[in-house]
């Protein structure tokens, strides 16, 4: 497909009902408003072409923004590139999915991951700390730096609640995610999460819930999952 016919076929899968939903957590014209199910339909047509996946990227349109992250392969994105797209990720969807997974999956997970989280501007930090959880989930245990996975998780147990606030919102999901797949460091992250309790992030005219650290983490465990590691992250 050219990138023509995918924004086309973009225009014809997006509704007005889908649109909205996106408008009110944050997305921002041009978008056609196409479900994260359909996007996932036209994958196979775009990694066949890598040049047309940064072009979706590049064209500003979220629904082509988010199906390049879903498409582009993350070890061939160089930390120029993803320098480039997390300054376009203007909503939480790409900072925390899009921009997020695939910098996980790339070979400069943690380098940007540690610049971001320091970044003065929200959805960049936000990106980070949604980046780095990520790679967590990924890697094996042995593979991870529990020192500073550990300082991170203390300066969570002590910012959460005066952070941004998308920040809050996936720092709470950073304790969680090293809860339930980081075994060595599981006790450590159920403290945490002990001490924060509920998480107050501003969701805006949307259903959502910040989910209870403890609860969350309790219910992987429940489930037998605990310390289990995700194949990918890109969603």
């Amino acid at each position: 497909m050219t990138y023509e016919e995918v924004m086309v076929r973009l225009e014809e899968l997006g509704t007005e009902q889908t649109k909205k939903t996106f408008l009110r957590h944050g997305a921002k014209e041009p978008l056609f408003g196409v479900k994260v199910g359909d996007l996932k339909k036209l994958v196979k047509f775009v990694k066949k072409d890598q040049e047309l996946a940064l072009a979706l990227y590049d064209s500003g349109n979220h629904d082509a923004m988010y199906l390049a992250g879903l498409s582009v392969n993350p070890k061939t994105m160089t930390k120029e590139r993803l320098q480039k797209w997390v300054q376009k990720a203007y909503w939480h969807m790409q900072a925390e999915y899009t921009v997020a997974g695939v910098t996980a999956e790339s070979c400069s997970a943690l380098e940007l991951a540690g610049e971001w989280i320091e970044s003065p501007e929200e959805m960049i930090a936000a990106c980070g700390w949604s980046a780095y959880a990520n790679y967590v989930s990924m890697t094996p245990d042995e593979h991870l730096d529990f020192a500073e996975i550990g300082r991170l998780l203390k300066r969570i147990r002590t910012t959460i609640h005066t952070e941004r606030n998308r920040v809050r919102y996936v720092m709470n999901s950073f304790v969680i995610v090293v809860g339930s797949s980081c075994e060595p460091l599981h006790d450590e992250a159920m403290s945490v999460a002990r001490e924060i309790g509920t998480v107050t992030v501003d969701v805006g005219q949307t259903a959502c819930q910040v989910p209870l650290a403890v609860d969350y983490i309790n219910k992987v465990e429940a489930a037998g999952k605990r310390g289990t590691k995700k194949k990918t992250c890109i969603c």
